[in-house]
């Protein structure tokens, strides 16, 4: 698979414009290190995220929309390369890490993470490398109305050295709740993340699913995985114009994005841990959620 994604951008980077341009502006992005109680974040500026950034994701707004992931409305140039008969793996024109992928489903069915999780672990023992990540529909998917998950490489992946310190659920001493799953079987690791999935969904789901982000990565039969429980989409500084930061999958596993370049100069590491502990479920409630999954395991 590895080999077949690598064909895919050199053919694609010479074909299709878009990504060509998107590849110049990963390579031109600025990225400073900062220290966010004791783990490292790493602040990217990538103006060509804007868009995705700010996307309006509230229904009306979505389906007014052309869906992007629909193979219908895709540019001419842009191709894919099929998983299996569900998925088909493209290259993300606006990337923010290396060999960053897209990877939709043929139809055109609401992003619902729900049935989902056996491909997110078949992808990642598929990419050796490569994390395999999903944003939910109502905290950080800019295509709520299509399922997809996306991919990259892991040589910027802050969070997998910081798993090392920390125990399966991480709270105390570290800046952002996260659940930490590993296990060397398949079913065993879909069976907690769906038990976890159904404790969020008895206490803390008001929407449409759970909100959450999910990183998912496999070496040698073993996957870790790492779950983000979500209490909003967006910090109160987005919407005063504060700062235009709207954290995802990646900014939570720790390559936390600002398209703005005001932003990337004025951000500190206290505003960066401040946002992660306003968007991610209160420390009460995740140990609720924790201790539950504890007993039930």
């Amino acid at each position: 698979m590895i080999e077949t994604i690598e064909d895919l951008f050199r053919r694609q980077a010479i074909a299709w414009p878009q990504l060509a341009a998107g590849l110049r502006g990963l390579a031109a992005a600025r990225t400073r290190r900062m220290k966010v109680g004791w783990s490292d974040v790493y602040l990217r500026l990538i103006p060509h995220r804007l868009a995705s950034s700010t996307a309006a994701t509230d229904p009306d707004s979505v389906a007014k929309r052309p869906c992007f992931l629909c193979g219908s409305n895709m540019p001419a140039e842009e191709e894919g390369a099929p998983f299996d008969d569900y998925l088909i793996i493209y290259c993300n024109p606006f990337p923010i890490i290396e060999r960053h992928l897209t990877i939709a489903h043929r139809e055109h069915r609401p992003q619902r993470i729900a049935g989902q999780l056996e491909y997110m672990l078949k992808l990642a023992a598929a990419l050796p490398g490569y994390f395999v990540f999903y944003n939910g529909p109502e905290c950080g998917a800019s295509a709520p109305d299509h399922l997809h998950f996306q991919a990259g490489s892991r040589r910027l992946f802050p969070i997998e050295r910081d798993a090392a310190k920390l125990p399966e659920a991480a709270s105390a001493g570290y800046s952002r709740n996260v659940l930490i799953f590993r296990d060397r079987n398949e079913s065993s690791i879909a069976s907690r993340l769906n038990k976890v999935m159904e404790l969020l969904e008895q206490s803390t789901c008001f929407g449409i699913e759970p909100m959450i982000n999910l990183a998912v990565h496999c070496d040698s039969g073993r996957w870790t995985a790492y779950l983000f429980p979500r209490s909003k989409h967006r910090p109160w500084a987005y919407y005063t114009g504060e700062l235009t930061v709207s954290p995802a999958a990646l900014d939570m596993c720790g390559v936390f994005v600002t398209p703005q370049p005001r932003d990337f100069e004025r951000i500190t590491a206290a505003d960066i841990e401040a946002i992660y502990r306003e968007v991610t479920l209160p420390d009460d409630q995740f140990r609720r959620v924790a201790n539950a999954l504890e007993k039930r395991l």
